[in-house]
């Protein structure tokens, strides 16, 4: 299959990008923005799929033009291509559902989560708006010497020793879209592991001494989500359901 790759540099495009040519995809990597509507053009001229991962993050200054104004433009230059696979995150999922989130649940943040959760939202509504798609809705992505697992103590050192974060591997990033490009389906999918990690665990993966429980009220289930109906409909099982899994197997 012909595909094309957005965000192929980034931390999850960089290591998507050779596991999609290892299944013997023709991938086609763009690391730039798409803010060129010629360039944008040609990109998905000819392929069977785009895969957009590109993003700002946290520390960007132009989420709205990449996260909302590019996604728009990619989405409607490849009216044409068959399948448009648009990554997304759990973070677009509000506080207080007191439950696992299903892709039932609104795609509404709270204001506290930031501009990045904000941004992904109506970039997904960008996206749907513009065409037929497949939303798929990460957690937290680690693994493959990824820095990611060590920044989340910037954050989760903070936590309340039982407070979780819902994770997958970067393996398994590349499963689901590998599900998504062999069955063609379309609609939103939560993707994640089966064993959401608890702050203490994150400081033991890390090579950490837990530090002391900190008494702060927090939501339990905000960044849990259900994925009943990947595992359903895309038959996705995680290959590292836990990041203890991935730990053992050496792959962190």
């Amino acid at each position: 299959m012909k595909i094309a790759l957005t965000g192929s540099t980034g931390r999850v495009g960089s290591r998507l990008l050779p596991r999609l040519r290892e299944l013997g995809h023709d991938v086609r990597p763009f690391a730039h923005r798409l803010a060129d509507a010629g360039a944008v053009q040609e990109f998905v001229t000819d392929v069977d799929a785009v895969v957009h991962v590109a993003a700002a993050l946290r520390t960007s200054t132009d989420h709205e033009g990449v996260n909302v104004h590019d996604t728009r433009r990619l989405a409607e230059a490849s009216a044409k291509v068959p399948l448009f696979v648009h990554f997304s995150t759990n973070l677009v999922y509000p506080a207080g559902l007191g439950r696992p989130a299903t892709e039932d649940d609104p795609a509404s943040p709270a204001p506290a989560f930031g501009d990045y959760a904000r941004t992904k939202a109506l970039g997904e509504k960008a996206v749907l708006a513009s065409r037929e798609a497949t939303i798929l809705r990460l957690a937290f992505v680690y693994g493959d010497g990824d820095p990611h697992l060590k920044e989340a103590m910037n954050w989760a050192s903070t936590w309340p020793g039982h407070q979780r974060l819902h994770m997958m591997h970067h393996a398994d990033v590349a499963q689901a879209v590998a599900k998504v490009l062999d069955s063609g389906a379309s609609g939103i999918f939560n993707v994640a592991d089966d064993s959401p990690t608890t702050a203490v665990e994150l400081h033991l993966l890390n090579g950490l001494t837990p530090s002391e429980a900190v008494q702060q009220e927090f939501d339990p289930w905000h960044g849990i989500v259900s994925t009943n109906r990947a595992q359903r409909e895309l038959g996705f099982r995680p290959r590292y359901p836990s990041a203890w899994a991935a730990a053992t197997a050496g792959v962190l």
